[in-house]
């Protein structure tokens, strides 16, 4: 008999284009070598071009898919992707107390608060927003945001390594045990530097800074792969350090596809 893969589970919106979202994060969990679950909690249609339009699915149907496989098939670690509104955040956190994942259990919980969009342009409600804020960062073992997500909602503008630790101590205010302030959008450095943060330890992760415009997906496939990871029994810095490692490698590997902004890939794992 196989042995079974430890699973992972997200709660997501669905990308039509395959390169983000609900598809990436399953394509970065088979590359891990974990078994992916869903939680479906919007269907976007979207392209390289970008996002047309979305229709959410009712909190309760979220709700239901997550207890559906936690309940039969167990969860080792999850993570969120796009929520869309509050309600649907509302209903996924008092899930998750149910059904025994986030920071006070034994499955870590990592939050990727996909808020604004790859040119800045804030995704959320502040209602959205304040909700992120007071339920589900409180239960995070990690939060992943980029800088204009810190910036929606902190209201720190990081433009350098100091600014960035402030962001930190801000982000962990708001009650997650570790934050990672990702310096991907710190285009005048030479290098991506992302900030892991337990408010004692500050671990700089370094990375060499790639000549490419195709990135969808990197936000969602960096915060899969460190799920993935963490099912796998790492802690949360070794965690980090191997999803800092896939995803400079998944961007390296990244490829034109449509008319616009082409997806990161995971596809060198399997050479």
């Amino acid at each position: 008999m196989s042995v079974t893969p430890k699973t992972a589970l997200t709660i997501a919106g669905s990308d039509s284009g395959g390169g983000a979202g609900i598809q990436a994060d399953l394509r970065t969990f088979f590359a891990c070598g974990v078994h992916g679950m869903t939680a479906i909690t919007a269907v976007t249609v979207q392209n390289s071009l970008g996002v047309q339009g979305f229709t959410e699915i009712p909190p309760d149907v979220v709700s239901a898919q997550i207890k559906a496989v936690a309940g039969d098939m167990g969860v080792d670690a999850a993570k969120t992707g796009m929520l869309a509104t509050a309600e649907i955040i509302s209903e996924v956190a008092k899930t998750l107390d149910e059904v025994h994942i986030g920071r006070e259990t034994t499955v870590p919980f990592v939050v990727d608060p996909v808020a604004a969009s790859m040119h800045g342009d804030p995704l959320l409600c502040e209602e959205a927003l304040e909700a992120i804020r007071t339920e589900l960062f409180p239960r995070a073992t990690l939060v992943t945001p980029n800088l204009d997500e810190v910036r929606l909602l902190t209201g720190v503008e990081v433009t350098d390594r100091a600014s960035q630790r402030d962001a930190a101590r801000a982000l962990l205010a708001l009650g997650p045990m570790w934050v990672l302030v990702k310096g991907g959008h710190l285009y005048d450095d030479p290098e991506c530097v992302d900030l892991l943060s337990d408010g004692v330890q500050f671990i700089e992760l370094s990375a060499r800074r790639i000549d490419t415009k195709h990135t969808h997906g990197g936000g969602d496939t960096l915060a899969s792969s460190i799920t993935a990871f963490l099912a796998k029994g790492l802690g949360v810095p070794d965690a980090v350090d191997e999803g800092k490692r896939f995803i400079e490698r998944c961007v390296a590997e990244a490829y034109p596809l449509g008319e616009g902004v082409g997806p990161v890939s995971p596809f060198w794992r399997l050479a």
